[in-house]
C-alpha cells in the first residue's frame, strides 16, 4: 500500500477543515446547542423522563448521531465531487495509487472530521444535562462505525453527483427526516402500534437505538440487531464503492 499517497491526500481534506473551521465545527455545534436549549430546556421541562433519564440528557446521542450523519456524508461527498469539479480528478486517477488507497484517505478524512464532531458536541452536552457513558467501548465502535459507513455514502453520493444541487439534496431530503423520524428525539415505543412497526423500516432507527444504548442501557431493538444492521449498511457501502470503481461509473464529469 501507498502510505506516503493515503497521508498526503488525508493531509489535504483535514487542512480543508480548519480552513473552513466555522462551517466544518463551529456552526454544527451552535446548532446542536440551539437543540439543547429548545428541546432539553423548554420544551424537555414539560416532558416526564424518558425510561429513568431526563428529556434532555435522553435526546444527546440522537442530536450527536444527528450531526455525525449529516456531516460524514457531507465532508466526503464534498472531498470526491471537488476534484471532479475542478479536473484535478484526471491526476489523481492517473497517478500510481490504487482504488482502495484513494478511497481510505478520503474516507478516513472525512470519518475523522465526524468524529472530532461528535466528540465536542458532547462535551458541549455536558454542559447543558448531566451526561453519563455507560458503555464506553460501544459507544466508540458505533461512532466509528457509523462515522465510516456514512462517509462511504457521502463518497458514493459524491461520486454520483453532477451538481452541488445534488450534493446537498440527499442529506436534506432523506437523511435528515429519516434521522429526525428514527428516534433522535422519542423512544418508538411512544409510538402508536401501526407506526412502531413503520418506524422500523428507517434503517437510522437501529443507529440511533444501539448508540443510545451505549450511553443509558436503553433501546428500542436489541442491541445485538442494531450492530448486526449498522455492519450490513458498511458492507452494501463498501460494495456499491467497489462497482463504482470496477465500472467507472461517474468517476470523471
Amino acid at each position: 500500500m501507498n502510505i506516503h499517497a493515503v497521508r498526503a491526500i488525508y493531509k489535504f481534506e483535514m487542512a480543508r477543515t480548519w480552513r473552513t473551521v466555522m462551517q466544518s465545527i463551529i456552526s454544527p455545534v451552535i446548532s446542536t446547542s440551539l437543540y439543547f436549549v429548545v428541546f432539553g430546556a423548554a420544551i424537555g421541562s414539560r416532558i416526564p423522563e424518558v425510561g429513568g433519564v431526563s428529556y434532555g440528557t435522553f435526546i444527546v446521542p440522537g442530536l450527536v448521531m444527528l450531526s455525525l450523519l449529516t456531516q460524514s456524508i457531507s465532508n466526503a461527498s464534498f472531498g470526491i465531487y471537488f476534484p471532479k469539479f475542478t479536473g484535478t480528478i484526471y491526476e489523481l486517477l492517473s497517478a500510481p495509487v490504487s482504488y482502495v488507497e484513494i478511497v481510505l484517505a478520503y474516507v478516513g478524512a472525512a470519518a475523522t472530521k465526524s468524529i472530532v464532531l461528535g466528540l465536542i458536541i458532547l462535551a458541549t452536552a455536558a454542559l447543558f444535562v448531566p451526561l453519563r457513558i455507560d458503555h464506553p467501548l460501544w459507544m466508540i465502535l458505533f461512532l466509528l462505525l457509523t462515522a465510516v459507513t456514512f462517509s462511504l455514502i457521502g463518497f458514493i453520493i459524491g461520486i454520483w453527483a453532477d451538481g452541488f444541487e445534488k450534493l446537498q439534496a440527499v442529506p436534506l431530503l432523506i437523511i435528515t427526516p429519516l434521522t429526525f423520524l428514527g428516534g433522535s428525539f422519542y423512544s418508538i415505543d411512544m409510538l402508536p402500534p401501526l407506526w412502531q412497526t413503520v418506524a422500523l423500516f428507517n434503517p437510522v432507527v437501529y443507529l440511533i437505538s444501539g448508540f443510545r444504548w451505549s450511553f443509558y442501557g436503553l433501546s428500542d431493538v436489541s442491541v445485538a440487531l442494531s450492530l448486526t444492521m449498522t455492519a450490513f449498511f458498511l458492507l452494501v457501502a463498501l460494495a456499491i464503492v467497489a462497482w463504482i470503481f470496477k465500472t467507472g461509473y461517474r468517476l470523471k464529469i
